[in-house]
């Protein structure tokens, strides 16, 4: 009697499901993910100033989500080199007009228009800035924000209006690094067509 070929690809497949329930179950207990390169520890607060959007975020994460959605719609996407293509940052689904708010504590050192769209960028010290592209501005440059307080509101640019969002980027002295370290865990993951995977 011959053996049925599938028999291994379902002890494969029953394995493989095993191994993922068993890091599903066990995520929890690991050790918490590092922060981002260079990035000076600073713990997420509540703020409950007039004005602040934003409420507490993961006390081990030093920023909070802008757009106060913890969805990714579009992952960070490594550039080859400084000058190659690539997706330096992330984009995080907003409706127009809803708030976008100061990822940390800092200084705005750029809050304007680059290239039509309105771009908010926060300094916050030790050679960590933030930038909100498709914010229209509500804070001008050289002003103090707190993490949490309303910057400005999402408005048309980095993604169609169809389908908005806020680009979410990260620099650590001068060079533009993955912001998600930054952020607790997303809320779920989200599932991208094979084509916008990037590797």
């Amino acid at each position: 009697m011959r053996r049925s070929p599938l028999l291994p690809r379902r002890q494969v497949g029953f394995l493989v499901l095993l191994v993922a329930l068993v890091v599903a179950l066990a995520g929890p207990l690991l050790p918490a993910r590092p922060a981002a390169v260079g990035a000076e520890t600073i713990r997420a607060k509540t703020i409950r100033t007039e004005g602040t959007v934003a409420a507490e975020d993961d006390p081990a994460s030093p920023w909070v989500w802008p757009t106060g959605t913890h969805e990714v719609v579009r992952p960070w996407e490594a550039p080859a080199d400084e000058y190659a293509a690539g997706h330096r940052g992330i984009d995080l689904p907003a409706p127009l007009g809803a708030p976008a708010v100061a990822v940390a504590d800092g200084t705005v050192s750029f809050a304007g228009q680059v290239a039509g769209r309105g771009v908010v960028t926060i300094d916050h010290g030790d050679g960590l800035v933030s930038t909100l592209d498709s914010v229209e501005p509500s804070v001008s440059t050289g002003e103090t924000v707190q993490q949490g307080a309303a910057v400005g509101v999402v408005a048309v640019g980095h993604c169609p209006a169809t389908d908005p969002c806020v680009h979410l980027g990260a620099r650590v002295d001068g060079r533009y690094v993955d912001p998600l370290p930054f952020l607790s865990p997303a809320a779920w993951p989200v599932l991208l067509p094979e084509s916008a995977w990037p590797g």
